[in-house]
């Protein structure tokens, strides 16, 4: 990795999200909430419809920052909010999801990036933020 400067843009990452791709991450994670394939208990409990898991969210999110990195071990910390649900249409388009991600603060060795992931035109997680270890 060259030298990381505050201001600087990681290069940004965009995924589909469709509904079979809820199928395999609930059967790899053991989250089978009805919410994730079921449009009628999604929006029986005020859901717009068929969420995405928010740890799949979450992780794809995190890939802006692995991607870049030369190790991805040195990840150090990472968290975010969930802000917004992706909603995933029951059809062959599915969700898209942009992930960016920008340097905030350098020192110490270590770096702060701030990641925005943008889903339908609406930020989906807030707060999301990794601090890697650069040199």
């Amino acid at each position: 990795m060259t030298a990381v400067e505050v201001g600087a843009e990681l290069p940004s990452l965009t995924v589909t999200v469709r509904r079979d791709t809820l199928v395999r991450y609930a059967g790899a994670s053991g989250d089978f909430n009805p919410i994730h394939y079921s449009d009628r208990m999604a929006v029986a409990i005020g859901l717009p419809g068929v969420i995405a898991h928010g740890m799949l969210t979450m992780a794809q999110a995190i890939r802006v920052v692995t991607d870049w990195l030369d190790d991805p071990a040195d990840l150090l910390e990472y968290g975010v909010r969930f802000t917004k649900p992706v909603v995933v249409p029951d059809d062959d388009k599915g969700a898209t999801v942009t992930f960016s991600a920008k340097v905030e603060k350098v020192a110490d060795g270590k770096a702060e990036i701030d990641i925005t992931a943008i889903a339908d035109e609406q930020k989906v997680l807030g707060r999301a933020k990794a601090v890697v270890r650069v040199s």
